[in-house]
């Protein structure tokens, strides 16, 4: 039966890291203090995800530099966030795991996040990230 999994630690806006969740090898990634989490394996290669560029309409970062914000639109930043694959170059929504840009062709899955009573949580089934039917 899925639920909540606690996470040990929070991140800091522009970090991310890879965490196990059942047999899924997950990207939780926070952006301007938006968590996402999605599946860490680029479907077109097998390549994984958590090396790559994420980017919103706020700024990017690579897995080995500083984020820098440009810009404070939060909702922006919710609707925009997204990672590239290092290997190919192609691009996802962290929000819904839809492909955004080639040679993938499929979409990753997606984990939905919250923080509840100040810890931070992920669903350890795919999901959308504003599924009604969490609680």
């Amino acid at each position: 039966m899925a639920h909540w999994c606690d996470i040990a630690t929070g991140l800091e806006p522009g970090e991310h890291t890879v965490i196990e969740l059942n047999e899924f090898s997950v990207l939780l990634v926070n952006i301007d203090g938006y968590y996402y989490a999605v599946e860490n394996i680029c479907p077109h290669d097998g390549g994984e995800l958590d090396g790559g560029t994420f980017s919103s309409t706020t700024g990017s970062m690579t897995h080995n530099t500083t984020y820098k914000k440009t810009n404070s639109k939060a909702n922006d930043t919710a609707n925009s966030a997204t990672v590239t694959c290092p290997r190919h170059g192609a691009c996802f929504s962290l929000k819904t795991g839809k492909v955004l840009k080639p040679p993938a062709f499929e979409d990753i899955d997606c984990f939905a996040v919250r923080i509840q009573d100040g810890q931070l949580q992920v669903y350890d089934e795919p999901t959308e990230q504003d599924d009604p039917d969490l609680s």
